[in-house]
């Protein structure tokens, strides 16, 4: 059983609410139509697909449906994430009522082979030029949540092995958010902090499109951790391994 990664699917089915995603460029044309043709290719029933945030560009629930819809449609088990665009997600019970096969993560974890998904959507950090006072009281606001997640994760471990159904170093915690971790690769954040205190050493995030973003934002190793990029557009709409 395999674990994949992708951010920023984008998808605007609700009738009326279709958003065409190529005026940003070619990457975008149709992009769902390669991102179902990559996702059936590679995923069976019993993987997990992570899902980084900016699901539905939907401003409603109702009308995140049809979106919604159409990834439960597809093979595996969802986990998905807060984006700054998902501004139908409200009511983490509601929400976590609606599929069999989807789990919307807020302050809390998800468990697939061993590997403990852990995150927030994050938001822009200091080092950003755009950073204002009202950030801060996300920013901070983030950071409990990214925390909380992890730490739910950890007593989950620790209360696994005290009863001996695993044992140390046979499990990981990754890290997952929509908005990279850090605004510029030289700075640091709250959100890299709490990765290394943690003793995270991967993390995957979304957020950053076009080649110029791509350029400009954290990848590979920086202090222990490892940090991917998986937004659609990176990927060319082909879900990223993050377990075979």
């Amino acid at each position: 059983m395999s674990i994949y990664a992708i951010g920023d699917t984008h998808l605007s089915f609700a009738e009326g609410k279709e958003k065409p995603m190529d005026i940003f460029g070619p990457r975008w044309y149709q992009h769902w139509k390669r991102l179902e043709k990559n996702w059936r290719d590679m995923v069976k029933e019993e993987d997990t697909v992570i899902v980084a945030g900016d699901i539905s560009w939907a401003l409603k629930l109702e009308d995140a449906k049809a979106d919604l819809d159409w990834i439960d449609a597809l093979p595996g088990r969802k986990v998905m994430f807060k984006g700054n665009h998902d501004l139908w997600w409200s009511g983490i019970k509601r929400l976590n009522a609606m599929y069999e096969n989807i789990t919307f993560i807020q302050n809390d974890f998800f468990l697939a082979e061993n590997i403990y998904i852990c995150g927030s959507r994050g938001w822009i950090t200091p080092d950003s030029d755009e950073f204002s006072q009202e950030d801060e009281k996300v920013y901070r606001r983030e950071q409990m949540r990214l925390e909380a997640s992890i730490e739910k994760a950890e007593a989950h471990i620790k209360k696994r092995i005290s009863a001996g159904e695993t044992e140390k170093g046979e499990t990981e915690i990754i890290g997952v958010m929509h908005y990279p971790p850090v605004s510029k690769p030289a700075a640091f954040s709250g959100f890299q902090q709490i990765f290394e205190d943690h003793g995270i050493k991967r993390v995957f995030y979304g957020h950053v499109h076009g080649e110029e973003g791509f350029r400009n934002t954290i990848r590979g190793k920086h202090h222990g951790i490892e940090y991917f990029l998986i937004s659609l557009d990176f990927l060319n709409g082909q879900p990223f391994v993050v377990k075979k």
